[in-house]
Formats: structure tokens, sequence, C-alpha cells
């Protein structure tokens, strides 16, 4: 979700308090949502992903090119879901190391059965979440030009920005940006 990212983030950084919060997104419409419900769905969960974010990274994701945009919130995703972070690391990198060049449904499938083995409350997540799950980090990964598309699935790797690279690097994230580097 670019776009209502970039709005959300522009919010942020006037730091709005919950009245102001709920009237931006229910009566202002900030995301341009039919239903209140949603937007208010879609901007907490935006948020939770933003607040791996300071001001400065807030800023960057309004303000900037889409390019460094997009580069900061796929960052700021990887921060926040470990399961999109073990999924590039575990999947994507491992396919371009081995030059296939395509992700495919049974890759999740395959790593939803190692993820049980690391954490076992994975085995109890249904098969309606387990596929919106795929559903979302196929499409971050689309969002981000990490992939040609959700249905060819077509591993497009990226370099990172420079002001990427660098705002990651100055806030210590050297992990993050090896892996986003590496895929």
């Amino acid at each position: 979700m670019p776009l209502e990212s970039r709005r959300i983030a522009a919010f942020l950084l006037g730091r709005p308090d919950d009245k102001a919060w709920r009237k931006a997104l229910v009566d202002d419409n900030l995301l341009q949502k039919k239903a209140p419900a949603t937007a208010l769905r879609q901007a907490g969960l935006i948020r939770k992903r933003l607040k791996t974010l300071d001001d400065t990274g807030l800023d960057m994701i309004a303000h900037r090119e889409k390019e460094v945009s997009i580069q900061l919130l796929l960052a700021a995703a990887a921060k926040h879901s470990a399961l999109l972070a073990h999924y590039i690391r575990d999947v994507y990198i491992s396919h371009q190391r081995r030059l296939d060049l395509a992700l495919s449904p049974p890759d999740w499938h395959g790593f939803l059965n190692e993820c049980q083995h690391r954490d076992a409350t994975v085995a109890r997540w249904s098969s309606t979440t387990q596929a919106k799950l795929f559903q979302v980090i196929r499409r971050i990964l689309v969002e981000a030009n990490y992939l040609d598309n959700a249905s060819n699935m077509k591993l497009t790797p990226q370099s990172l920005h420079p002001d990427v690279r660098h705002y990651l690097s100055v806030h210590g994230n050297t992990a993050l940006i090896e892996l986003l580097e590496r895929a």
C-alpha cells in the first residue's frame, strides 16, 4: 500500500493524537476508502510498520521519489514482520543463489513447514490465514519490485538506493541492508 503509506507517513509527522487520527481516517477519509473500518484497519497496519522508523524515515517515505519510498517501506515491513524477513532470506535469496528465477506456491508451503519447526503456533494457522499471508507477502514483493508480478513471481532483484542504504546504516540496520541487498 505505497500510496496509503505515504499519506500515513506524512500525517504521522504531525504527531496526531488518537482523536486526530480517527478524524483523519474516518471523517476526512485520508486513505480514500469506502468503509471507515477498512481505513482504520489498513491505517493501523501501516502505522505499526512505520513505527519501526524515525521522523527522517517517515519524511523520506512521504516526500522522496518513489524508489526511496518503496525501499524504505519494504525495510519497515521486514523489520515489523519476521515472517517476511525470513521468507526473503530463506526462499527468495535461496532461489537467487540457485538461479531459479521464479517463486512458486509450493515454495510457500515448504517455507511454512520450516517455520513450524521454529514456532509450533504456525501449525495452528488456518489454510485461509496461510493463503492470506502468502498473498500479502507476494504483494509486498511485487510493490517493492522484487517480483515482476503476482502471477509469474519472477525474481527482479533490486539494489538499494544509496540514501536508503545510508539511512539504514546510520540506524544500525546492517543486517537489514545485507538482507535487502542480497535479495
